[in-house]
């Protein structure tokens, strides 16, 4: 009896097999014969238009978003707008109703949005995506780097010309150090120039400070020193630039530092000094920044050994020396120069004009171009005394445009000089007193001179030598440098 129940089992089982396998190749079938030719009767969404992407908001000030809703009844829809906040407790804000309507009390920050429309007749949602950046009327504007009588002074010039001077020591109830140098934005690049600070430097030091508040930084190293992850015991700064990364690079201590790109740029760490880079050199201060093709690079000049060095940018910022090739030795040697460097400038990522001064004092400009992204080349142009030895100086402001021009300060009075043929102009527009500041608008159709208490616009587009655009007076003391943040 036992087998016999055995034996009838084992058929049940290879029965309900064959009848599973059967069932399987006619679905198999079945899916291999519907080519999809079917209608599908989606419902009916809404229209949604006049939402824009990013919106902006005055801290303190009203928010109002208002998108136009059709396709549907509005009497089945409703909406919610939620906004992420990281930094509530919640972690976001809900609000209701077809429209946006509140005061934007959050940070001056951005903010990820989303907008959920419900029909309530069947139940379905849709949901639209939107930015809010929190801007303070301290978002868009200049800041001017000034000295007045030994003090170090930050100004903020509005976007309608007017000036709020000493604003930093309005806000944060502080002095700066002394011996200003260079003020910067900063922004990163590479993620849509995303605003990481402000940064003012000053010969032994410098702050960083809130791109919407102007308040010294809270929440990242808000000194010089506390930017390094080991700070040296004395800050001695020769010159700093920005990085395309939202980072400071420079010379400190006659050695080049870079800061930390290599972690998420809102953390604390982002923009750090660790150890420069490696290598037996004494920089001078001055050195040029290059972009080719993706890579950055440094043309700098070792002072003792009198030889210009390539730094490249792998990560850090990486030593080089002397590792290149050579081009037209015969012009200058590029190792062994001889001379002090006074000015350097670069025109276009290409051309370079380094000014340099010999034992006797004669001052000597040096061209040449290099390709420190490989193959590793320096190729020298020209070496020729300078046509007006008086322009070049310690002092010397100067800067180099795009299109070939490079501009000097000289007294009230600002040159331009094309060194393609040593030509030498005075540019139309004489200042009150002497220059103490050179720069060059986004575009290089403007130059910026500052003088005593004032900013000189002089128009450098094709066709103008320097005719007067605007003049904005109030600043304290001599500007020194100056930044902006559309």
């Amino acid at each position: 009896m036992e087998y016999k129940t055995n034996y009838i089992s084992a058929n049940i089982h290879r029965l309900l097999h064959l009848a599973l396998g059967v069932w399987i190749t006619i679905m198999i079938s079945a899916c291999y014969g519907d080519k999809g030719n079917y209608d599908i009767d989606l419902p009916d969404g809404p229209v949604v238009t006049g939402l824009d992407s990013v919106y902006q908001a005055v801290v303190g000030d009203s928010l109002i978003i208002e998108p136009t809703i059709t396709g549907l009844d509005p009497n089945q829809l409703e909406a919610e707008w939620r906004i992420a906040v990281p930094e509530s407790a919640d972690g976001r804000y809900v609000y209701e109703g077809l429209s946006l309507r509140t005061v934007f009390g959050l940070k001056a920050q951005r903010y990820r949005g989303r907008l959920i429309i419900h029909n309530t007749e069947n139940g379905m949602k849709y949901f639209y995506n939107f930015f809010i950046q929190g801007v303070t009327e301290l978002s868009r504007g200049s800041l001017v780097l000034s000295e007045e009588d030994g003090a170090t002074q930050l100004s903020f010039i509005k976007p309608d010309g007017t000036v709020q001077p000493r604003i930093y020591e309005a806000i944060n109830q502080k002095q700066l150090p002394a011996n200003p140098k260079h003020v910067f934005y900063l922004a990163n690049q590479f993620t849509g120039n995303t605003p990481l600070g402000y940064w003012i430097i000053t010969e032994n030091g410098g702050v960083r400070l809130d791109v919407s508040t102007l308040a010294k930084d809270e929440l990242k190293p808000a000194t010089l020193a506390d930017n390094f992850f080991l700070a040296p015991p004395q800050i001695e700064v020769g010159s700093m630039k920005a990085h395309m990364q939202g980072v400071l690079m420079g010379v400190i201590n006659g050695k080049f530092y870079g800061g930390t790109t290599t972690t998420w740029d809102q953390a604390a760490t982002y923009g750090m000094f660790g150890t420069y880079a490696a290598g037996d050199y004494e920089l001078a201060p001055q050195f040029v920044m290059s972009l080719v093709n993706g890579q950055v690079s440094m043309i700098a000049f070792d002072r003792v050994k009198q030889q210009f060095v390539r730094i490249n940018v792998y990560g850090a910022p990486t030593f080089f020396g002397t590792q290149y090739e050579t081009v037209n030795g015969g012009i200058f040697d590029p190792k062994n120069v001889g001379m002090e460097l006074v000015e350097i400038v670069q025109i276009n990522n290409a051309d370079t004009y380094a000014y340099m001064r010999d034992q006797a004092g004669t001052i000597f400009e040096l061209k040449f171009n290099v390709n420190f992204n490989g193959p590793f080349t320096f190729t020298a142009g020209h070496k020729r005394e300078f046509v007006q030895q008086s322009l070049i100086h310690d002092d010397v402001k100067m800067v180099a445009t795009r299109t070939g021009n490079i501009y000097i300060a000289s007294g009230d009075q600002v040159i331009q000089y094309n060194p393609l043929n040593e030509n030498i102009r005075v540019l139309d527009t004489r200042l009150d007193a002497a220059v103490t500041m050179l720069k060059l608008s986004d575009d290089e159709q403007t130059l910026i001179a500052g003088a005593n208490g004032s900013l000189y616009y002089l128009s450098i587009q094709t066709g103008q030598s320097g005719a007067l655009i605007k003049r904005i007076d109030g600043i304290p003391g001599v500007p020194v440098d100056m930044t902006w943040r559309e």
